[in-house]
């Protein structure tokens, strides 16, 4: 196969590559992410990079690669990256989510920060690298995989599970929802790189009393008794729990804007962070929000069984302590199972990966002021952190004071900046040049 030419560089094809990989609907889970998989496999093929594709099961499939370095005695690090996208109602959208549209220098479409863009970013490097016959420091691991929007069962959790000798000698990782920037004013940004996720706990609870006629009178009634637990748990007011790198976000943000803001006091310093601010307004605490509700089957019966369904997120170490409160607010006649678990992680803000994220992010932006941030989401580090990896979130981009980036993640619309991706581009350059 002919290889494209050496004089192609990575802003060049970068938005060539989202645009293709857009245009693979991954949609999880009615479209399995083999077409995409091998369309990765075929690009890095046509450089001359080596790959192979695992299926955790048909069409769910991964796509890893091993780039050697100068000194593989080293450990590697790994870049990764998910290829599954949620589903996206072309309704609602003022595009094809999946067109791969660019527009008002924009590229358009489903999985357009979530996370494509990360993935096209770290192709077009390594394809440039590869063309230049440019060799990194250390070993690059790549980890293009499934599923990680349905909580990674058949995708980094299969990896992990099945295939750990792949990362066994991984220490450190980076993949999505970190390095972007955050406008305190026109002169300074802040770009928060995520070392620390909340854990998830989505659970069942259930009420049963004996079932009759509706036009009765019931002392008990499974509906009612459900109802009155899911509202206590809904109206809770969570106290604040301030994590170590919670409090170094707000240390961070100090030393940028030479307040003396206290991490406790919410409320002062949350609102600089603009758009940011709802999610990371969501990790100074616990939350549990009810989302589903299932009862009955006829309006005139009184059904002997109530259901609803609560997606609970804690803070690091919060875990047993938040499962405590929530069984006091169910009260008598509730029983909770769990449906999905999965842990919290976090890692320190400092050594050499840090180090050079820090110094790669401010040589393309001198008002660059990198800090690190607890998400309130998950991401595939809570796969990869079981084996010991160090993970951060780290897809560079420097986006524009007025685009609210945190509501385009699942959002309608959405949509990164060309001049984002070539910015993120030339950033990892510097950071697989460094590390």
């Amino acid at each position: 196969m002919s290889r494209p030419s050496e004089s192609v560089t990575a802003q060049d094809e970068v938005v060539e590559l989202l645009v293709d990989l857009i245009r693979i609907n991954t949609s999880n889970p009615t479209h399995p992410e083999r077409p995409a998989a091998e369309w990765v496999a075929a690009k890095l093929d046509e450089v001359g990079i080596e790959s192979q594709i695992i299926e955790a099961a048909p069409g769910r499939a991964s796509t890893i690669a091993r780039i050697a370095g100068a000194d593989s005695s080293r450990p590697p690090l790994l870049i990764h990256g998910h290829l599954d996208v949620v589903p996206a109602d072309a309704s609602e959208w003022s595009v094809d989510p999946f067109a791969g549209e660019v527009r008002d220098d924009h590229v358009w479409g489903r999985g357009a920060v979530d996370m494509k863009d990360m993935d096209a970013m770290t192709l077009a490097l390594v394809r440039e690298w590869a063309r230049a016959g440019r060799t990194p420091p250390r070993d690059i691991v790549l980890a293009f995989v499934s599923d990680e929007e349905a909580g990674g069962r058949e995708g980094a959790h299969y990896l992990v599970d099945r295939h750990p000798e792949l990362f066994a000698d991984c220490t450190e990782a980076i993949s999505e929802v970190g390095g972007y920037s955050v406008s305190l004013d026109e002169a300074h940004r802040l770009y928060l790189i995520q070392t620390a996720e909340k854990g998830i706990n989505w659970l069942r609870l259930r009420a049963s009393a004996p079932p009759g006629h509706g036009s009765m009178v019931h002392e008990v009634n499974a509906v009612t008794r459900l109802a009155d637990a899911v509202s206590r748990i809904g109206n809770h007011e969570w106290p604040v729990e301030i994590t170590d790198t919670v409090r170094a976000t707000v240390d961070g943000l100090n030393a940028v804007t030479g307040k003396n803001f206290e991490a406790d006091d919410v409320e002062a310093w949350l609102p600089l962070l603009g758009g940011a601010a709802r999610m990371i307004g969501a990790t100074v605490r616990n939350t549990a929000n009810p989302t589903m509700l299932e009862a009955g089957y006829k309006v005139n019966v009184i059904p002997g069984r109530a259901e609803a369904s609560i997606d609970t997120r804690f803070v690091p170490g919060a875990e047993e302590r938040m499962l405590a409160v929530l069984d006091e607010l169910a009260g008598e006649g509730i029983t909770r199972e769990t449906i999905h678990n999965n842990i919290a992680v976090e890692t320190p803000f400092e050594g050499a990966l840090v180090d050079a994220m820090a110094a790669s992010l401010r040589a393309e932006d001198p008002g660059a002021h990198p800090v690190p941030y607890l998400m309130s989401g998950g991401t595939d580090a809570k796969s990869f952190s079981t084996l010991g990896i160090r993970c951060f979130g780290f897809a560079p981009l420097r986006l524009p004071s007025e685009l609210n980036f945190m509501a385009l993640f699942h959002g309608i619309d959405e949509r990164v900046p060309v001049d984002a991706l070539k910015f993120g581009v030339r950033v990892l350059d510097r950071l697989l040049a460094a590390c």
